[in-house]
């Protein structure tokens, strides 16, 4: 996982350690209701020594949503790129999600409770809707191929898919002994069996 760095940090702190720090309290109190005050607090630090990794509490939000987007936005490259079955890939997706999500727990978890309540916030949602196409597009694929069940709205699949890979972001732990594979194989083995056709 790399994170962009912006200006040289001082001794104890870089960017990345400051980044993590603002996602857990992001996490805790939500974004807005987390003051740069907390975030002082959390880190140990003053305001000011803040202010010399970032320009502003709007930046760190934007760095949190581009750690998690741009994982999920490598996983969709990956597949436009790849052959095979539709419904392959479709599977194939989820599994690479479901890795970033394990990945980058904090940061998936942060984007999943944006609202579109800042500029940040929206051009995050406008991300995440890409993405929710190529999965609607990959449904509608697998259907036309006849490997998924085509009394099912392929919007509402997708959304379904997803809505279950996101869930694991309110049980799941850093410390957890899952691993993303294990995970893909539960949530895969749960989901397509009630979407394939029967053969």
């Amino acid at each position: 996982m790399t994170t962009p760095v912006r200006r040289r940090g001082r001794p104890g702190h870089d960017v990345a350690s400051v980044l993590a720090a603002s996602v857990e309290v992001f996490n805790e109190r939500g974004y807005d209701g987390t003051s740069m005050e907390d975030l002082s607090a959390r880190l140990g630090i003053g305001k000011s020594s803040i202010y010399h990794h970032v320009e502003s509490k709007e930046e760190l939000l934007r760095l949190a949503l581009d750690q998690a987007l741009t994982g999920l936005e490598e996983a969709a490259e990956e597949i436009k790129s790849s052959d095979g079955p539709a419904v392959e890939r479709l599977e194939l997706l989820l599994r690479r999600s479901i890795s970033v999500l394990v990945d980058r727990l904090p940061f998936v978890t942060l984007l999943l409770r944006v609202r579109g309540n800042s500029d940040v916030e929206r051009q995050a949602l406008a991300r995440r809707r890409r993405i929710d196409h190529l999965v609607t597009d990959l449904v509608k694929e697998a259907v036309g191929d006849g490997a998924l069940r085509s009394d099912l709205d392929p919007a509402v699949v997708a959304r379904l898919l997803f809505g279950t890979v996101n869930s694991l972001t309110e049980w799941l732990k850093p410390t957890s002994k899952q691993t993303a594979a294990d995970l893909g194989d539960v949530v895969c083995g749960v989901v397509f069996d009630g979407l394939r056709t029967a053969t």
